[in-house]
């Protein structure tokens, strides 16, 4: 049996797993039973918390994404427009297209004048361009993230005391845009601009929500919704807000500092092998050359990768914690 007959055969057997899962994870009855219930509750109930929650169901339920994974793109490339202007860099399409090119470019002329080998060669060459790139970006998207988050509980509590001081929502949010700096006031600026020119207050919300993808934005968004559907005061309700998100970002410092031990340990032990294996064959690649000319080899080292990818998957989730 050869290697294309061996990669047809793990191939088929892959496919046959997919479709038994997906044959047998079909949807939970018990679930659905539970979740008709509840909406039943939720409609002939006269209880406040009951209608407080209903409205929290059905605004989340109205900000989930539609298409794709961005919400409010209508295609892939919208999408990753979307992903670009998260990152607060101005960022083009056409720049991020250039560097993609020019990544794989400059890594597949590196490795086909050090192997001579131009299959290896473009292979690398493309999945550098296409995963270098986007590494960055994701990074630039993160780092944006958690610029934000720090002083987005601060512009919380400047709202809570304008709004206790008798200014309006709209001029609120207008001195927010102005005195906190960062991504915060960034984006409470674009909303501004939007009410001025005409924009309801929940549509730009909503729009900035959507760009941003970030859950405790989309908290600030409920709350406001759920103010206005059954009244009460907002600025305590956003005071409330304000502490439950300084808990949480207390709380995501504590698992950091509690899982750092073991997420550098899943780091090393990931890219260990990767990196002597690099290193082995850049220094001698006739001892390492079998690996992409024997059969047998190639085999073992796509079985090899596809082990190692699994354990790196199961280490990952096992240090990856949700909040």
């Amino acid at each position: 049996m050869n290697m294309i007959q061996l990669v047809m055969l793990a191939g088929g057997v892959l496919v046959l797993l997919v479709l038994a899962y997906a044959a047998f994870a079909g949807p939970n009855a018990a679930k659905a039973s539970q979740r008709r219930l509840q909406q039943v509750r939720f409609r002939h109930s006269e209880s406040t918390d009951a209608k407080v929650e209903s409205q929290l169901k059905k605004a989340i339920a109205a900000r989930k994404p539609k298409k794709f994974t961005k919400a409010g793109s209508g295609s892939r490339v919208e999408a990753l427009a979307m992903r670009l202007d998260r990152t607060g860099k101005g960022w083009t399409l056409s720049q991020y297209t250039y560097a993609c090119v020019g990544v794989g470019l400059v890594v597949a002329v590196v490795l086909f004048l050090r192997t001579a080998s131009l299959p290896l060669s473009f292979a690398i060459g493309v999945a550098a361009g296409a995963g270098i790139p986007h590494f960055i970006v994701g990074r630039a998207i993160k780092s944006r993230t958690n610029k934000f988050n720090t002083k987005f509980a601060d512009a919380i509590e400047l709202l809570v005391r304008g709004l206790r001081s008798g200014l309006p929502v709209t001029e609120t949010l207008n001195v927010v845009s102005q005195e906190v700096p960062g991504p915060v006031g960034e984006e409470f600026k674009g909303i501004v601009e939007r009410i001025k020119i005409g924009r309801t207050m929940e549509e730009s919300l909503q729009e900035t929500a959507d760009r941003l993808g970030i859950p405790e934005f989309n908290f600030f968004c409920i709350t406001l919704a759920i103010q206005r559907e059954t009244g009460g005061n907002l600025a305590e309700t956003l005071s409330n807000l304000g502490d439950v998100l300084r808990k949480r970002s207390q709380m995501k410092l504590k698992i950091k500092a509690m899982s750092s031990e073991s997420k550098a340990s899943a780091y090393i032990v990931g890219a260990l092998p990767f990196i002597v294996f690099m290193l082995i064959w850049w220094v001698n690649p006739g001892y390492l050359g079998g690996f992409f000319t024997d059969d047998r080899l190639i085999v073992a080292g796509i079985g090899g990768l596809v082990w190692m990818s699994i354990g790196a998957f199961i280490m990952a989730k096992m240090v990856s914690f949700e909040i």
